[in-house]
């Protein structure tokens, strides 16, 4: 249980996972996050993932992945803040404050 700047009590509710059948890559969340928690991937017709070149023109990868899909890139950068969860159109992220969850999550 964490306290807030006005003193009432906040338990965070950390980023364990992000399912990949029901994300649709639409950013929100990597947007609202400044803590590198996600990252946009591609996936191929044969379901491998693919990282994208954020350096080259957004038309170059389109030829490699069939869709876009956020992936978890640094968890334990996570403060639990939700801000993620509330932007995301297909509540496809999975949160908890349990620490056994979080450690099966790591």
């Amino acid at each position: 249980m964490t306290i807030t700047r006005d003193g009432r009590t906040w338990a965070p509710e950390f980023l364990i996972a992000i399912d990949p059948k029901t994300c649709i890559g639409c950013g929100r969340c990597f947007k609202v996050c400044g803590r590198d928690v996600m990252t946009l991937q591609g996936v191929t017709e044969d379901n491998e993932l693919v990282p994208l070149d954020s350096s080259a023109d957004d038309d170059d990868d389109d030829d490699e992945f069939v869709r876009k899909i956020m992936t978890m890139a640094d968890a334990g950068n996570c403060i639990g803040c939700g801000a993620c969860a509330r932007v995301c159109p297909r509540a496809c992220q999975t949160h908890s404050s349990d620490p056994a969850a979080l450690e099966q999550a790591a």
